[in-house]
């Protein structure tokens, strides 16, 4: 995806302050492209199962562990497809490099990349593109991006960017048979109610865009149970047991989200409250959430599990890989879901 000088790039962002987000972004190419990349040959045969995985990879800022992890975690294979999120490309902070692209080399992946944010806060970024991704083993027949209703305006935040949140949908050819998938980036600056209608923008785009076919959606919902802004209330839950089950146990109550995505019928996995979320604490240890989801409708979820990225869970490393010798306590501050999905006769 071309890249924008960053003497533009501040120029678009200084028409925010008298312009919407959307105002702006219509004058920026790059938010409407689906960037597909087919790279790889499709496998010799028709899996049985398509193993599926949801992954926030914070930024790809840990890209060579990211793949270590991808590559020897027994828990996260077979991958079929991979729905990501939050991958940067042309970012000091990760090293100033395709993270996307780089991932699915390594990995023989076909991926198409969406831009989420454009950032404006370090001018020696050289693109400071910011978004989701999916990728796949099979080819990516066609794809979109599509736009989530803006629910907070992040060039006032102290993050300052140019966009906003978005999902990308996806036709994958898997041998023959059509399948519909998207990764989905809800917001977490907002209130359950805001983060349902975006959700809802995501279901009306796939009933339209994969009619009759096996559909699997996913990413990180943000299924908070709170506004994200919300410090007296994060204080709150971090105190109280009770109101931590209900970040846990009792999501679907708070989340109209997941309540609409089951009344369209989809099934939402994992079905077992474990944490994917690890949210820091301004004191100190961090609040157990659960973010992270596949959506699946016309296939049957045979198994799913979620994959913690603690440090201190990767026994599995190679020995004198960067994995290996990683002195951080985690690759990512989301675990992965894994799950694998029988489509349906």
């Amino acid at each position: 995806m071309n890249g924008i000088p960053n003497e533009e790039r501040q120029r678009l962002g200084a028409l925010l302050d008298h312009a919407s987000q959307a105002e702006v972004m219509a004058q920026i190419g790059q938010f409407s492209q689906a960037e597909v990349h087919n790279l790889a040959d499709p496998p010799a045969e028709k899996p049985a199962e398509i193993g599926t995985l949801v992954f926030n990879m914070e930024r790809g800022v840990c890209l060579e562990e990211l793949g270590d992890f991808l590559e020897s975690c027994p828990a996260v294979k077979p991958f079929d497809v991979i729905l990501a999120n939050e991958l940067d490309d042309g970012c000091v902070r990760s090293g100033c490099r395709d993270t996307t692209r780089l991932l699915a080399e390594r990995l023989g992946m076909n991926y198409v990349f969406g831009l989420e944010f454009i950032e404006l806060v370090n001018g020696e970024d050289p693109k400071g593109f910011h978004g989701n991704a999916i990728f796949s083993r099979w080819p990516i027949t066609r794809a979109k991006v599509l736009r989530l209703p803006e629910q907070y305006n992040w060039y006032f935040d102290r993050q300052r960017r140019i966009g906003g949140r978005l999902a990308i949908l996806a036709e994958l050819d898997v041998a023959g048979t059509p399948v519909g998938v998207a990764t989905i980036h809800l917001e977490n600056r907002t209130h359950g109610p805001g983060r349902q209608a975006q959700l809802d923008t995501v279901l009306a785009a796939a009933e339209e865009m994969f009619p009759g076919m096996p559909v699997i959606l996913g990413g990180d919902l943000n299924t908070n149970t709170f506004d994200g802004r919300d410090k007296d209330a994060i204080q709150e839950i971090a105190g109280d047991a009770g109101l931590q089950r209900r970040c846990l146990e009792d999501v679907a109550r708070w989340e109209g989200c997941l309540g609409a995505a089951e009344a369209a019928g989809y099934r939402a996995v994992p079905d077992h409250p474990v944490a994917t979320r690890r949210k820091p604490l301004p004191g100190g240890g961090h609040l157990d959430l659960r973010l992270d989801w596949l959506l699946v409708r016309g296939a049957q979820v045979r198994e799913s599990r979620t994959i913690s990225t603690r440090t201190e869970d990767c026994g599995f490393a190679p020995p004198d890989s960067a994995l290996a010798r990683f002195t951080g306590q985690e690759l990512s501050d989301h675990n992965a879901v894994w799950a694998s999905c029988a489509l349906s006769k």
